[in-house]
Parts: C-alpha cells; structure tokens; sequence
C-alpha cells in the first residue's frame, strides 16, 4: 500500500507552489468568476441590452483582436522553449516540484488561463452589440470548459510538462485565427483572405494532433499525465471534431444552400464564431 501511495500524486500536486497566485489558491474565486459570466450573459447582460440599441464596438475589437494575437504569439513561442528544451514526452518523473522544467510549464500554463478567461469577453461583445444568438450554449460551454479544464490542469496535474502541447498548439492557431479577425475588419485586406478554408482544416486537423499526442503520450511516455485528464480533454476534443467537420461539410462540400435568410441554429451561430467570417 505504501508503494502504491508513494507513486500516486494527491489530487492538488501543486497545491504547495499555487497556493498564492491569484484564482489558484481555491477552486471558489474562479467559479464566482464563472458564475458572474454566466449570469451577465444570460440574464443581466440581455435584459440591460433590451431596450437600448446596440453598442458600435469596432474600434474596441479592432485592439482586442491585435491583442489577443500579441498573447498567442507570446505563448506559442513559451510553449515552443519549453518543448524543444524538454521535449514532447517527459523521459522521467523526477517529483522535483521545483525543477526548471516544472516551474516554467507551470508559469506557462497559468498565463494560458488567464488568456482564456480574457477571451470570455468574446461572449460580453456579443451581447452589448446585441447578438444574442451567437451567445448559445455551446458557445458558453466552449469557454468556460477550456478555463475549468485549464485550471485542474494546473491544481491536478503533477507532470505539467506533459500537457504543455495543447496551450502550444492552441496559441498558435489562436495567433492566425485573430489575425484574420484583425484583417477581416478592413475591406482592403478582403481579397487577401481567400485562406480562410484551409484555416477551417487547419482547426480541424489541431483537434486531431492533440488527440494523437495525448494518446501516444499516455500509452508510451515513462512519466504518464493523468488518466481523468487525458480522457475528459479527449472526449471534449472528440466531440469538437464532430461539430466543426459538420460546419465544413456544410459549408465548403454543400454549395446549394436553400434559404439564406433562415434563422441559424444555436450550433451553427457558435461554429461561425469559432471559425472567421469573411
């Protein structure tokens, strides 16, 4: 039984290094924050905006847009040190919470949360410029999933160098997806974006390279992430997969649309948000 402990890390491996940083410290400051999202998005939010007329906010997406592209890139190329120095599959479980490896992934990973919790602002614009379709569930779910999944992430998993690739990847598509958002906003750039299908592939073939990754890593690396983890992000991924092929079939294999004028459902409002528009 002794054997068995000392080889199984406690639900909160990096409790002792977290504790002071700010939403680590205990799961209550992050779900209040969850938790005043939700309520201004679907209650406050709407109801305030009910009787004014949209806010016109294309200046104030314009600097979002560039700044989310700045934090991507700033990411990716942390992500991108930290695998080419460690590499892709950590070789050995050293239990040093306080190695150069471990306290660098963490650093990383922490600044990956806070940039998804800055990216719930997506949903705020949505309902002050009155697109309240666009705010569906799965849009909400999408978001606050990739924050609670981040932040167990962190708390939970003692080998954090392992799940490094995802924010790496993630940033990095994150850093072309809002530099199109960027250029879109400008008619003159318009003809330049004829890339915007193979970006749809490119996200599709990201879900599908995490999902290898995770696997391959878990089946064949010495030091092996968490199985919990590994799986709920897997199914998430799966499941993304499954509604964006549904939105590039329907988009770029269906050329005959029957009405155009038709009200979108909640899905496909969210896949057109996740995905740029022209």
């Amino acid at each position: 039984m002794d054997e068995i402990s000392e080889h199984t890390p406690s639900l909160w491996a990096n409790d002792e290094i977290l504790q002071n940083w700010f939403l680590m410290g205990s799961p209550v400051p992050l779900g209040l924050l969850l938790a005043s999202y939700w309520y201004f998005v679907l209650q406050v939010g709407p109801s305030y905006m009910s009787k004014r007329p949209p806010y016109n906010l294309t200046s104030v997406l314009a600097v979002y847009n560039v700044v989310q592209v700045l934090f991507s890139l700033r990411l990716f190329s942390t992500g991108a040190y930290i695998l080419g120095t460690y590499g892709f599959f950590p070789t050995e479980c050293s239990g040093d919470k306080y190695s150069e490896a471990h306290l660098l992934s963490l650093t990383g990973i922490y600044y990956f949360l806070l940039v998804k919790i800055i990216d719930l602002l997506d949903t705020v614009f949505f309902i002050l410029r009155k697109k309240n379709n666009q705010a569906s569930f799965l849009h909400i779910y999408h978001h606050s999933s990739m924050i609670i999944l981040t932040w167990l992430s962190l708390k939970h998993e003692g080998n954090v160098v392992s799940i490094v690739f995802i924010g790496t990847l993630n940033s990095l598509v994150h850093v072309v997806m809002y530099t199109y958002y960027t250029l879109s906003a400008y008619p003159q750039f318009t003809k330049y974006l004829w890339w915007k299908k193979y970006l749809t592939k490119f996200q599709l073939a990201q879900f599908v390279i995490l999902i290898a990754q995770l696997v391959l890593e878990y089946k064949f690396a010495t030091c092996k992430p968490s199985y919990i983890l590994v799986t709920t992000i897997t199914l998430n991924l799966v499941l993304l997969i499954y509604l964006f092929s549904i939105f590039y079939i329907k988009t770029y294999t269906t050329k005959v649309k029957t009405n155009k004028t038709e009200k979108k459902s909640d899905d496909e409002v969210l896949l057109e948000r996740l995905l740029p528009d022209d």
